[in-house]
């Protein structure tokens, strides 16, 4: 059996527009008012909390560049690297089909 989080009431006030707005969404989708509204609460939240995500790795990067050399080498010799190795082995593909070489 799934647990439950306590919950507090607590009280809003909206204007008649939005009341109205509320309830016929909650009507078209068979959720009670509340349960429509912690769903927007929610989601609003995990929308914060994913922009502070996204803000953080970007002040990642801008602290330290993707071009700047780290303890793993550098990344553009290791692109450079790879693409020679992948026309290497297609070269050898395609010599043993025997077509002609990259």
């Amino acid at each position: 059996m799934a647990r439950r989080s306590s919950r507090t009431q607590t009280l809003v006030q909206l204007s008649d527009t939005l009341l109205a707005m509320l309830d016929q969404r909650a009507a078209r989708r068979g959720v009670s008012r509340s349960q429509l509204i912690r769903e927007a609460v929610e989601a609003h939240l995990a929308d914060d909390l994913e922009a502070e995500i996204s803000r953080r790795i970007l002040a990642g990067y801008e602290a330290v560049p993707q071009s700047t050399l780290d303890e793993w080498g550098d990344p553009s010799g290791v692109a450079a690297a790879t693409a020679r190795d992948l026309h290497r082995r297609l070269d050898a593909e395609e010599a043993e089909a025997g077509q002609p070489g990259w």
